[in-house]
């Protein structure tokens, strides 16, 4: 029986020749990634055990991102703790580098690697051919401590993709249209897997779009196959793959669903779930108080030069506040080596330093009582970007932007 790419990343951390869908399998990891999210409550419960170790120091990445610059003595002495932590230990350490996904892959992500990231979005990593998965602090501090862990292998979703996108849809719209038509509940602790030819027309930008949201639909990883893209990409950032693996003819999935890309129209998700998705057109006129450009889903310069490119010449609607976040210190220093910051910032937009802001919800931008803000975030939950009665959509780094100078939402060919 053939595997999958998810079963071949985990029959090689486990050292068997092969695995299947619901085996459990110890596993020995290859990264370790947290943020300052739950950094200070690892450190803490580090602390509280009797022999406290660190298998593998090498392998562990930590980042601040979340609440940065912190926003509070509290939020102060969280990055103190890790800090001081990280410094004493050795551990690779980023504050001020950008989002924690956007770092790591940038920085760190190779095909081929399992990963845990205290962090439910680590699944981006699959756009490198990598299984990431997020984890709790107690998962994360046992396998800091052991260097391994358990894993129930997933039943995978394979979605072959045809075609191209249309001119003016993004992957952010293909990844929101999937979500929609299988749920949010539909790939619960399951891998979804992409591939076919119409992958080559995606850039990584846009496959670390897709595979960034894939938990928004339950997924516990997501994983696309290597191809010339991915490893020019890798090749750009000077690494080289731990192993490129690519599906056999005869695994087994759990669905097997063929997009064809060129049907796929401008997306929002409206209020309050990710999967609660319409054609944007449907929620043309709707009234915006913010807009938000960033986030680990699109702050990457292709993201920026989207927006740029639907703002030149334009102004901000006075109404709108409009942040734009580059993901990382690099996106954010070609930003403005493009001369892109210069017109965001001319047409009124707010740039900010990289960090998770609005996103995350407990710092930069958050929204009042009934205001409503459009975002290339990854969630709309109810008080995720603020107010419990405030109102969050989702949609691409083009629809965001054109909603920003209208003061409604729009499409950018609507302007």
């Amino acid at each position: 029986m053939g595997m999958t790419i998810a079963e071949k990343i985990i029959a090689r951390a486990s050292g068997n020749e092969v695995v299947k869908a619901n085996d459990i399998c110890t596993v020995e990891l290859d990264l370790l990634m947290s943020n300052d999210g739950t950094s200070h409550i690892t450190v803490d419960k580090y602390n509280a055990l009797k022999h406290p170790h660190i298998a593998d120091v090498s392998k562990l990445v930590w980042i601040v991102d979340h609440n940065l610059p912190s926003d509070s003595v509290k939020t102060a002495d969280s990055h103190k703790k890790m800090r001081d932590f990280a410094r004493e230990n050795g551990i690779t350490y980023y504050e001020g580098e950008g989002v924690c996904h956007q770092v790591m892959l940038e920085k760190h992500v190779r095909p081929g690697q399992l990963i845990f990231g205290a962090d439910s979005h680590t699944c981006a990593y699959g756009a490198l051919g990598a299984f990431g998965t997020g984890v709790g602090n107690t998962d994360y501090l046992y396998a800091m401590v052991t260097g391994t862990s358990w894993v129930l292998v997933p039943e995978t979703l394979r979605f072959n993709l045809k075609g191209k996108l249309p001119e003016g849809v993004y992957a952010r719209d293909l990844i929101l249209t999937i979500i929609g038509q299988i749920s949010a509940n539909g790939a619960n602790y399951k891998a979804m897997e992409f591939g076919g030819e119409g992958l080559n027309s995606i850039d990584m930008a846009g496959r670390i779009s897709i595979c960034n949201l894939c938990v928004e639909a339950g997924a516990k990883t997501a994983l696309m196959e290597v191809d010339d893209v991915a490893l020019s990409y890798l090749k750009e950032h000077g690494r080289e793959p731990v192993e490129c693996f690519s599906p056999d003819p005869d695994a087994v999935y759990a669905q097997v669903y063929d997009i064809d890309l060129s049907t796929i129209k401008p997306i929002v998700a409206k209020p309050h779930f990710v999967d609660s998705v319409v054609p944007a057109e449907e929620a043309f006129g709707t009234h915006i108080d913010e807009a938000f450009l960033g986030s680990c889903n699109n702050g990457r310069i292709e993201d920026l030069r989207i927006g740029a490119e639907i703002l030149k010449g334009r102004k901000v609607c006075p109404d709108v506040r409009f942040l734009v976040v580059p993901a990382s210190r690099d996106v954010y220093k070609q930003a403005m080596k493009e001369g892109l910051l210069e017109i965001f910032m001319e047409a009124g937009a707010i740039v900010m330093n990289p960090n998770c802001s609005v996103c995350w919800g407990a710092c930069q931008g958050v929204i009042g009582e009934g205001e409503t803000l459009i975002s290339t975030g990854t969630r709309n939950f109810k008080g995720r970007c603020g107010h419990r009665e405030s109102f969050v959509y989702l949609a691409s780094a083009a629809t965001v932007t054109a909603s920003a100078i209208k003061g409604e939402i729009t499409t950018a060919d609507k302007l």
